[in-house]
């Protein structure tokens, strides 16, 4: 009897080393699929850009897929989950704080990429996004997608508000307008909010018309500041901008697009038709980017009055009418 209690020992360690090794080679993934996390139907939840852990926790408890935020936000703490979350719609089972922290760590957000190009308007943004322009105006009035820095300093017109989208590509958890404003903006404030000091809403808003005219204008780099230091003399002098562009988006408000400006074209009455009407346009033509915004802030102190296009993208630019008719008339020989 006594050896068949020693064997029968024996037999019992043997299989718990068994039960031991098999316990010890089972990975997370294979106790999730023997043992799914959570339950009922998935849950898609939103976790917008720019959100810290609590903010994250909070989401889930609104979307009933876990009890509490206060413990659910422990776990992803407990799990580093709030140190590197990415914003998207997360698909996830409803659970205990533990098992939703756990679906969690394997998860991928859905997202989609899409880019603002510089010289953008609110037509073309509109196309980007398979929707009306009067829509997305619409979104634009919600101070919530901007920045709160730079909400007292937002002009009322959703037609402006474009210039404070930084052009660039954005991976946005959803294709609702909302997500891809809200990044754009913090962008744009990220980079330029700094030399915005003591700046009011109207100066604002002059330097974001200049900076769209700008961008429009200039086909090189180099020639931003410059363009930037001529507007900011014609206006000084009182002259009017004359700034085909202008003219362009006139005409594009009303339905019609114009490939080249003829003199018939410039007898638009709106009052974005710098040939007509001195001064700045009421609100800017298009999305500016970095690089003219930093142009319509620091303009090039020069003499210059005029300039025109040559055929290979730069321009001449003159001091003087006369000059200038020399600088057409130049042009004109060469592509003759």
């Amino acid at each position: 009897m006594k050896w068949i209690w020693t064997l029968f020992d024996l037999l019992f360690v043997l299989c718990a080393i068994a039960l031991i090794y098999v316990l010890c080679s089972v990975t997370a993934d294979d106790w999730d699929r023997m043992f799914p996390l959570g339950t009922g139907t998935p849950v898609r939840v939103f976790i917008a850009p720019g959100k810290n852990g609590m903010e994250i926790a909070e989401a889930f408890e609104s979307a009933d897929v876990v009890p509490s935020a206060s413990d659910f936000s422990r776990w992803l703490h407990r799990f580093r989950l709030d140190r590197s979350f990415k914003p998207g719609i997360y698909t996830i089972r409803k659970g205990t704080s533990w098992e939703v922290a756990r679906q969690l760590q394997s998860a991928v957000p859905e997202k989609i990429s899409l880019t603002i190009v510089p010289g953008a308007d609110i037509f073309t943004i509109g196309e980007s996004f398979s929707t009306s322009a009067s829509s997305l105006r619409k979104t634009l009035l919600k101070d919530e997608c901007f920045p709160a820095s730079l909400r007292p300093l937002l002009p009322v017109s959703a037609d402006s508000r474009i210039a404070f989208l930084l052009p660039e590509t954005y991976d946005v958890p959803e294709k609702p307008f909302e997500a891809f404003l809200k990044a754009s903006s913090e962008l744009w404030w990220a980079r330029l909010g700094a030399s915005l000091q003591d700046m009011t809403s109207r100066d604002l808003l002059n330097r974001a018309v200049a900076a769209s005219l700008i961008e429009r204008e200039a086909f090189r780099e180099k020639e931003r500041p410059i363009i930037a230091g001529v507007i900011e003399n014609r206006l000084r002098m009182g002259m009017p901008l004359q700034i085909d562009a202008t003219v362009v988006y006139a005409w594009k408000r009303q339905g019609r697009i114009i490939k080249r400006v003829l003199n018939k074209h410039l007898e638009i009455d709106s009052p974005l038709n710098t040939y007509k009407i001195k001064g700045l346009p009421p609100e800017p033509i298009c999305v500016p980017s970095l690089s003219s915004w930093t142009a319509a802030m620091k303009p090039d102190a020069n003499d210059y009055l005029y300039y025109v296009l040559k055929k290979n993208g730069e321009h001449i630019f003159s001091k003087n009418y006369s000059e200038h008719l020399r600088n057409i008339r130049s042009i004109r020989k060469q592509t003759e």
